[in-house]
């Protein structure tokens, strides 16, 4: 298992990853509608250019990725976290938040978000020290759950 930075050359491989793996959440709040869905390859390019990618290889195949960008001063959006389904609960997801954070080692705050319901995410960024600090209904059936982490500061 391989963590290193992804290149555009990967997107449609990150694409097709992001599409299976976000099939779960779509059945969690019955909308296949969802961002992450319906995203396009063209668009996933275009997040290269804002975005800092991190991907797991294994045998030559992207099993996990992870994207960061800085937002504000000082602090870091992290976003899609996917893993291959295949290859959850066995620490992907929590080392590629730790090597995302490393990445944007310069920020005192990351932020990320997910939805209500989406308990295995919330219970993951938890364990990563992540907290929640607001929500935003954005439908009958969707309310995202905002987290952060802020570093701690050395006394």
């Amino acid at each position: 298992m391989i963590v290193q930075q992804a290149n555009v050359d990967d997107a449609e491989e990150i694409l097709a990853l992001q599409k299976l793996c976000y099939l779960s959440e779509a059945e969690i709040y019955s909308d296949y509608t969802i961002p992450p869905l319906v995203d396009t390859l063209d668009m996933v390019k275009c997040d290269f250019e804002k975005y800092f990618f991190l991907k797991v290889t294994k045998e030559g195949k992207i099993i996990a990725s992870v994207r960061g960008k800085i937002s504000s001063p000082g602090n870091c959006y992290i976003g899609r976290l996917i893993v291959h389904p295949d290859f959850q609960n066995q620490g992907i997801g929590t080392k590629l938040m730790s090597e995302i954070e490393k990445i944007f080692h310069k920020c005192h705050r990351w932020e990320l978000m997910t939805g209500h319901l989406s308990n295995k995410n919330i219970k993951l960024y938890k364990k990563c020290g992540y907290e929640i600090f607001k929500t935003e209904k954005l439908t009958s059936h969707l309310t995202l759950v905002f987290m952060e982490k802020i570093r701690k500061k050395h006394i």
